[in-house]
């Protein structure tokens, strides 16, 4: 009796060269919508809900590429409005005539003028996030690290009842965070947003109202 040829193994792990493994409805509305991420639906609720952008507002997007954030912003604050950026990594998309963004590293900002000039911001948001290690204790205490340092942003350049934004990933800091952040803001709550992907560790601190 002749062996039966094999079938070839349609599951999913058989993915396509270069196809991004995350991409989801997000992902496919965000290109429908001319946002290059879906980061932008995080904001996006977060806005809905605690309005901390109006018009007319200055705005300080700390670790925006790739400009999702900076895009919707700066329809929040219309054209009277501006917002600024800081990231590592070049923003690449066009942007509107009321954004300017940066190359730079804000824990060591050579351009330290960009601020400078720039006091008195009504809205500094952190979307800053640690190169993953895969060990949740360490990509954790990375998170805190670079929280304190939009924190210290927020401290030295945000105007009194500024409202400030900030990406977290929990772990055994984030109490400490937290405690410090209420510290210094009439208000301070925590969120995670329905577009944030279910596995995600992320979570936002949202404080209104700098002391």
């Amino acid at each position: 009796m002749a062996a039966k040829k094999k079938t070839p193994n349609k599951k999913s792990g058989n993915k396509k060269p270069g196809k991004n493994q995350w991409a989801d409805h997000l992902t496919q509305r965000a290109k429908a919508e001319n946002y290059p991420a879906r980061s932008i639906y995080k904001l996006e609720e977060i806005q809905n809900k605690f309005k901390i952008m109006k018009k007319n507002d200055q705005v300080l997007d700390l670790g925006c590429a790739p400009g999702s954030w900076l895009l919707y912003a700066a329809k929040q604050v219309g054209s009277q409005g501006r917002v600024f950026g800081i990231d590592l990594k070049p923003i690449d998309i066009h942007l509107p005539d009321n954004v300017v963004a940066i190359k730079d590293n804000i824990l060591g900002l050579d351009n330290g003028s960009f601020l400078d000039e720039h006091r008195g911001f009504n809205v500094i948001l952190s979307y800053m996030a640690p190169g993953t290690t895969g060990r949740k204790d360490v990509d954790a205490l990375r998170s805190f690290e670079l929280c304190n340092m939009a924190l210290k942003v927020a401290d030295d350049f945000l105007a009194q009842n500024g409202n400030f934004v900030c990406k977290i990933f929990q772990g055994n800091d984030f109490n400490v965070f937290q405690k410090n952040v209420k510290s210094k803001f009439k208000e301070c709550k925590t969120f995670k947003p329905d577009s944030c992907r279910k596995q995600s560790k992320e979570i936002y601190i949202i404080a209104k109202g700098k002391k």
